[in-house]
C-alpha cells in the first residue's frame, strides 16, 4: 500500500507502519509531497515522522483510534455495503434538525441516536444536521475543536458507525448534513504545523493564526481542506456541509476558497446525481455568499439566518444586551423586516458593531429557502451561561408562536434538538480537555467571561465537570408528558402543514405581506392563502383579519374563525394557522 504526505519543508520524512519504519521519498511530479510503500490493511496503524520528530498522526487521517495523539489507522471504505440506495431530498421544502451525538442519548453514540430516528420522521424531520464529528481531546465536547478533519470521533463509534448512521438515516427517507470547521482546528492535538504551513501569520483570528488561505503553501492548505469536504460527502455518503463562521476564513485571493468549494461540490453532485448542498454559517450579512456563480456570487447554496433569530428572541424575551440591541428598540418591526427583506441588517446601522452592516438582498432573484430560520441553535442556547433554553423562561403558549413564526414563515426551517418538545434540561458549554493546563485555562475563561456581565463564578457550570454534559443529554421521557407531549404535538402539526400547503414552502420573499402591532404585541403575515397569527403579549387581541371566509388549519388554542366584523380573536400568548382565500 503506498503512503504520502506534504511535508514541503521536511529534509528527511519516515513511515512507521505497524512495528517496522520505512523510508520515504520525495514525490517528483508533485513538489513537497513525500511517498512510501508498506504492507497495511483495514485497521493498520501508522504514521510519519518529519525530520528527526516524534511519530505524528497522518494530517489525512481517516481513523484516530486512540484520539488525536495517537498513532492513525488505515480505513478501507470499500468493505461497507451500503443498503441504502440514492440519497436524502433536496434542501428546497427541507425541515432540518440541529443533533449533538454526545447528548442527543444518553450513550452519546452514533448507534444510539440511529435507534431515534424514528421520532424524526414522525415529527416530519427531512434533514438531520449533525454537529462536529471529527476527532477532539477527551470523550466529550461540543466539537468545534476537533483535529484530523478527514476522520470520525471515536468515542461516537468512529467511521463505522457514521456510515450506519447515514444508511439508516436514508432508509428512512432522511437527509444528513454535517457541519464542519474550516476556520480554525483545536489547540490540542493539533500536529499539522509540524507538516507544513497549514497556519499562517499574515491574518490573525480569535483563534490565533488563520488557516493558510492565501500565503505562500495555501494551494495544498486549500486541496487538504476541499478533499476533506468532499471526502465526507462520498465516503460517507452525507448530504449536505454546514460550514462554520465562514466569517472567520480569512481569504484574499481572487478566487475564493468558498467559491472553490461550492464549485467542487457542485460537480460532486452532477457526477454522483445527488442533490448536494452547502449552508454557510455567516454574519456578513453578505448576499454574495448565497448568489449563484454566474451572477458573480461564491455560490454556497443557503446560510443560517440570525438576524430573524435575533429579532424574534427580544420579542420572546424583552432581552437587549449585546448583538441584540439593535433588535429590541422594535422587535416586531425587526420580525417583519427579516420576513420580508431576509436581512435585518442590509446597510443599516449596528449600534453593536459601532458601523453600518450588510447589503441588500435582491428579495426577486434570491429563493427564500436559502436562509435557515431558527428560534433556537446550539449556539444561542450554550453560549449562554447557564445554557438555558427558550422553555426554561417562556411560557408552552409563547413557545407555539415561536413555532409558528419558525415553521410556517418563508426560511427554511431548523430545529435545535429537543425544541420540539420543550425540553426541560439545559445544553451547556462542556468540554473534556486532556491537558491539564488547557482545561483549567478554558475554566477560568469561561467563568471570567460571565462574571464580566455580572454572574457569579459558582452559578456558571465548569465545563469539565463531567456533571456539566449529563445535565446536557436529552430527557426522553418527557414527551410523554405534559406540557411536553401537547407542544410535541403542535411541532408535528406545524411541519404537516407545511409539507401540506404549496404557500408555505413558496420561494418568493417579495409575496410576503406582513402586518404587526407593537404596543399590542402581536403579528400577522400572509403566504399566498395561508395567514399565520401570533399574539405574544399576555391580553387578548383583535386582530383585523377581514370578512372574507376562513377555515382554522391550526391553532394553539380554540380561536374562532372571523366573524362579520372581520376580527380574528386570539387569546394571550397564543396563535393560529388559517386559510383565507
Amino acid at each position: 500500500m503506498q503512503f504520502e504526505v506534504w511535508a514541503p519543508q521536511a529534509d528527511r520524512v519516515t513511515l512507521r507502519c505497524g512495528d517496522a519504519t520505512y523510508p520515504m521519498e520525495r514525490d517528483p511530479e508533485r513538489p513537497g509531497w513525500w511517498a512510501g510503500e508498506a504492507e497495511a490493511g483495514d485497521g493498520t496503524r501508522y504514521g510519519f515522522a518529519v525530520d528527526d520528530g516524534p511519530v505524528l498522526p497522518d494530517p489525512r487521517s481517516r481513523r484516530q483510534p486512540d484520539g488525536p495523539d495517537g498513532l492513525s489507522a488505515v480505513v478501507d471504505h470499500g468493505r461497507y455495503a451500503w443498503r441504502a440506495e440514492g440519497a436524502g431530498p433536496p434542501l428546497p421544502g427541507a425541515v432540518l434538525y440541529e443533533l449533538h451525538v454526545g447528548t442527543y442519548t444518553p450513550e452519546g453514540t452514533l448507534d444510539a441516536a440511529a435507534d431515534r430516528l424514528g421520532h424524526l420522521v414522525e415529527l416530519g424531520i427531512t434533514h438531520v444536521e449533525l454537529m462536529p464529528l471529527c476527532p477532539f481531546p477527551g470523550r466529550n465536547g461540543w466539537g468545534y475543536e476537533g483535529v484530523s478533519l478527514w476522520a470520525v470521533h471515536e468515542p461516537y463509534g468512529g467511521p463505522e458507525a457514521l456510515k450506519r448512521f447515514v444508511d439508516r438515516a436514508h432508509e428512512r427517507g432522511l437527509g444528513v448534513v454535517l457541519d464542519v470547521v474550516h476556520n480554525h482546528l483545536g489547540p490540542s492535538g493539533n500536529y499539522l504545523p509540524a507538516f507544513g504551513p497549514y497556519f499562517t501569520d499574515t491574518h490573525h483570528t480569535p483563534w490565533g493564526s488563520a488557516v493558510n488561505l492565501d500565503a505562500p503553501g495555501s494551494d495544498e492548505v486549500r486541496a487538504f481542506l476541499l478533499g476533506s469536504a468532499l471526502a465526507w460527502l462520498r465516503d460517507y455518503r452525507i448530504d449536505g456541509l454546514r460550514l462554520d463562521a465562514v466569517h472567520a476564513l480569512a481569504d484574499t485571493r481572487a478566487y475564493p476558497f468558498l467559491e472553490e468549494l461550492a464549485e467542487s461540490v457542485d460537480a460532486l453532485a452532477a457526477e454522483t446525481g445527488r442533490p448536494l448542498f452547502l449552508i454557510a454559517e455567516s454574519d456578513l450579512n453578505d448576499p454574495r455568499v448565497i448568489t449563484p456563480r454566474e451572477r458573480g456570487g461564491l455560490g454556497l447554496h443557503a446560510q443560517w439566518n440570525d438576524d430573524f433569530h435575533h429579532a424574534l428572541h427580544t420579542a420572546l424575551t424583552g432581552e437587549s444586551q449585546g448583538y441584540y440591541a439593535d433588535f429590541a428598540r422594535d422587535p416586531f418591526e425587526a420580525i417583519a423586516r427579516t420576513l420580508t427583506g431576509g436581512y435585518f441588517h442590509d446597510g443599516t446601522y449596528s449600534s453593536f458593531r459601532g458601523r453600518h452592516h450588510g447589503r441588500p438582498l435582491d428579495r426577486a432573484r434570491t429563493p427564500a429557502h436559502r436562509l435557515l430560520g431558527y428560534s433556537q441553535t446550539h449556539d444561542q442556547i450554550g453560549n449562554r451561561a447557564q445554557g438555558d433554553r427558550l422553555s426554561a423562561s417562556l411560557s408552552p403558549g409563547l413557545l407555539a408562536c415561536a413555532a409558528a413564526l419558525t415553521l410556517t414563515g418563508p426560511f427554511t426551517p431548523m430545529l435545535f434538538m429537543g425544541e420540539e418538545w420543550a425540553a426541560g434540561t439545559p445544553w451547556q458549554f462542556f468540554t473534556d480537555h486532556t491537558d491539564p493546563e488547557l482545561a483549567e485555562a478554558v475554566r477560568r475563561g469561561r467563568r471570567r467571561e460571565f462574571a464580566a456581565h455580572g454572574w457569579a463564578e459558582e452559578d456558571v457550570p465548569d465545563p469539565q465537570d463531567p456533571a456539566t454534559r449529563d445535565r446536557s443529554c436529552l430527557d426522553w421521557s418527557e414527551p410523554e408528558r405534559e406540557p411536553h407531549a401537547r407542544v410535541l404535538a403542535w411541532y408535528r402539526a406545524l411541519i404537516a402543514l407545511r409539507h401540506a400547503h404549496p404557500d408555505l414552502t413558496d420561494p418568493d420573499l417579495a409575496d410576503l405581506r406582513v402586518a404587526h402591532d407593537s404596543g399590542a404585541r402581536w403579528l400577522a403575515f400572509r403566504r399566498g392563502d395561508v395567514r399565520v397569527v401570533v399574539n405574544l403579549g399576555k391580553e387578548a387581541a383583535a386582530i383585523p383579519l377581514g370578512t372574507r371566509p376562513a377555515r382554522v388549519l391550526a391553532a394553539w388554542d380554540d380561536i374562532p374563525v372571523p366573524g362579520p366584523d372581520g376580527l380574528l380573536h386570539v387569546p394571550g400568548e397564543s396563535c393560529v394557522v388559517l386559510e383565507q382565500e
